[in-house]
């Protein structure tokens, strides 16, 4: 391959970006693994296991109002808002809407409730507020965890977001919540805020839109953008997967164009290790 330097660092590069590809899918999916067990043990301490959907909700915004013993968030944990062990543990983070939404979202799950996050949007087009949307007989009833409640009507009727865009019923929903900000309002709503990737973020959503009309509601976005380990997890399977893409289509031209096979990973492992041994192994130059 030393007649051809450029296939010759190709075929290198390939390969590192699998093995890196590979260390970053198997961390992410330990940290995912000790996230769901951490989850979970939360849950179990705060959450009637065998309550109603209702029950389960009421129990988690009781815990939220009564807030961790830690108050005040440590340096650099207001950047780590996407890590559960954070917002659960911060008094502090449970009182902004996007993190208290982070916290309820992942305790709801590890209870079995099915959840989505819903992002209030302002007249320009930018989020307002975060609320959460629980699955309960049927229905997608919307709960504020940074209010604390549960939105219904004046008879007490759970409310859901299609519901709470009337303004009569709106206003009798929140006009008891203390402090409560009436542009946070349910005029303009989205489950995935997909235009704030820089450029292409509209046609993005246009795109999606046209090609899979409920892509937003079909997923639990709430669980993916709000966990910093399923974030990982998740970008090191696509890394690993564009990776082993390169490599074939390196190993298919090395073979086709110019009648030299690249090394297969683990000839690229075994020669590597035989280098940083200070061994010698056959045929491992490349």
């Amino acid at each position: 391959m030393r007649r051809h330097p450029l296939f010759h660092v190709l075929s290198n590069a390939a390969n590192l970006l699998t093995i890196t590809a590979l260390l970053l899918t198997l961390y992410g999916a330990g940290w995912e693994f000790a996230t769901r067990q951490y989850l979970r043990g939360f849950a179990d301490a705060i959450v009637p296991q065998s309550g109603t959907p209702l029950q389960k909700v009421e129990a988690i915004l009781s815990w939220m109002q009564r807030g961790p013993a830690r108050q005040s968030p440590g340096a650099g944990v207001v950047e780590l808002q996407r890590d559960p062990e954070d917002t659960l543990n911060y008094g502090g983070l449970l009182g902004v809407c996007g993190t208290a939404t982070n916290a309820f979202v992942n305790l709801a799950d590890a209870s079995g409730l099915h959840t989505r996050r819903l992002l209030l949007l302002g007249a320009n087009g930018e989020a307002n507020h975060v609320v959460a949307e629980v699955l309960i007989n049927g229905r997608w009833i919307v709960v504020d965890p940074a209010f604390r409640r549960i939105m219904a009507d004046s008879q007490g009727n759970f409310l859901t977001s299609e519901q709470l865009q009337d303004q009569t019923t709106f206003r009798a929903a929140t006009g008891g919540i203390a402090g409560y900000d009436p542009r946070y309002n349910y005029q303009h709503t989205e489950h995935v805020r997909i235009e704030a990737v820089p450029i292409v973020g509209r046609l993005l959503r246009k795109g999606l839109d046209f090609a899979e009309p409920s892509w937003e509601t079909s997923l639990n976005w709430a669980i993916v953008l709000e966990r910093q380990s399923m974030i990982v997890l998740l970008s090191g399977v696509a890394l690993l997967i564009g990776s082993c893409l390169m490599l074939k289509t390196v190993r298919i031209y090395g073979r086709a164009w110019i009648g030299e096979p690249a090394p297969t990973l683990r000839e690229y492992i075994t020669a590597g290790a035989a280098a940083l041994l200070g061994t010698s192994t056959q045929g491992a130059e490349y």
